[in-house]
């Protein structure tokens, strides 16, 4: 086996799941686990360890704030305490903000139904990266995790290997092309694909353990 097929099985092996997955979201192209994702990228794009955003994306859930009536109508304490309990400290009250006023807009815009801004992107990737970013609180890094993560449910879409995965590729010495990636991971999904090499991106120590079997 070539050495970039190596090191590649070495990562998916260990860090092959969606950060969808880890916050126990059974992603769907329906409108609960659309909008479940888009709070957790909302989570995900601050400066905060993702297990910590990860975490209090379960709180919310748990906390039945997974719709966005339901964010919207559960006030602002509520969210910064559902917040709290998720470790998420830093940021809760900006981000208690920001997850009522997108949920406000998410309402008034699409309904409530992410699968509406979908269509009104007609499959551009940038129109769609645009419209999300009208959320407050989701600027173009909180977009790129929504893309990569639902691709797996967008195929037209895919793949989507936005600079942050293609940073993770460089640190393993792969390709930093696409097409040469996803056909290096042959069967895997490009969302797990995504998700693997980000993770390379955020922690050396992960691409360095993977480099380390791969030899």
């Amino acid at each position: 086996m070539k050495r970039d097929a190596r090191v590649l099985r070495e990562l998916l092996t260990a860090h092959g799941r969606t950060y969808a997955e880890e916050a126990g979201i059974r992603l769907a192209d329906t409108p609960q686990p659309l909008y479940r994702l888009y709070v957790l990228s909302l989570l995900l794009s601050a400066r905060i360890r993702a297990s910590v955003a990860v975490a209090a994306a379960r709180a919310l859930h748990e906390d039945r704030l997974d719709s966005p009536r339901r964010m919207a109508e559960a006030g602002w304490q509520r969210r910064v305490d559902a917040l709290g309990r998720g470790g998420y400290r830093r940021y809760d009250e900006r981000t208690a903000t920001q997850l009522g006023d997108g949920a406000a807009l998410l309402t008034e815009r699409w309904h409530g139904d992410l699968r509406r801004l979908h269509r009104e992107a007609a499959g551009d990737v940038g129109t769609l990266g645009d419209l999300l970013q009208e959320a407050p609180g989701i600027g173009p890094a909180g977009a790129s995790i929504f893309l990569r993560e639902a691709q797996r449910v967008w195929p037209d879409i895919a793949p989507y290997l936005d600079a942050k995965a293609l940073s993770g590729a460089a640190r393993l010495g792969l390709p930093e092309d696409p097409g040469e990636l996803t056909g290096l991971a042959g069967d895997t999904e490009p969302a797990v694909l995504a998700a693997a090499l980000v993770r390379a991106a955020l922690d050396a120590h992960v691409a360095e353990d993977c480099l380390r079997r791969a030899a």
